[in-house]
């Protein structure tokens, strides 16, 4: 067996003709139509939510930049932006659900930290955001997987609370009340992903 053959790839092929190195990503290798691709063909929830399509990962990125401009008015528009892209690196690595990355432990979070870092670097963001702007996109993501939980998921009320919390009130209403997600097909949440990127990124 020749050394070409023991060698693992550790890169991966993206429809632009890009070669992402997983283990070393250059922000030069990177593409918003290859993220936004990925993410709308990822399914939140390894699937098991309601209706004809999947809850992809574009549809949720999209939920959390809405919620951050939600909780957080004011907020600047580049931290809208990495909250948009806070799961960016799932276009690479898929969806993993919270139980089975704690199994997996420490591997999985340095790929995925090295991705988000070039993700940011990519789109002109730090490569590690601030704690208060990264605590604010914890909260919106929280947020909405509650919403995520208990509208598609199956969850009670009751018990994504306990899970995530609950995801607060603005104007005296439930943040629950303001939203009814549905899932979309996947070449919609595809181009909803890729209009709120060009919206953020000018």
């Amino acid at each position: 067996m020749s050394t070409a053959d023991q060698t693992a790839r550790a890169w991966q092929r993206m429809l632009s003709g890009r070669r992402l190195d997983l283990l070393d990503p250059s922000p030069l290798d990177i593409e918003i139509a290859d993220i936004a691709l990925g993410l709308a063909r990822v399914a939140r929830w390894n699937g098991q939510t309601v209706g004809d399509h999947a809850f992809s990962v574009a549809e949720h990125c999209l939920l959390v930049e809405d919620l951050i401009g939600r909780l957080f008015p004011g907020i600047e528009q580049r931290w809208r932006l990495a909250a948009l892209l806070h799961d960016a690196p799932e276009y690479v690595i898929g969806d993993m659900i919270s139980p089975f990355k704690a199994v997996i432990g420490g591997d999985y979070k340095q790929v995925e930290r090295r991705i988000q870092a070039a993700v940011h670097i990519r789109f002109g963001l730090p490569a590690t955001l601030p704690e208060d702007i990264s605590k604010a996109i914890k909260r919106a993501d929280i947020a909405a997987a509650f919403l995520e939980a208990t509208q598609l998921a199956g969850f009670s009320d009751a018990e994504a609370a306990r899970f995530f919390g609950r995801p607060g009130r603005l104007g005296g209403a439930g943040l629950e009340t303001l939203f009814r997600l549905k899932a979309l097909p996947v070449a919609d949440a595809e181009a909803r992903f890729l209009d709120r990127f060009a919206a953020l990124d000018s």
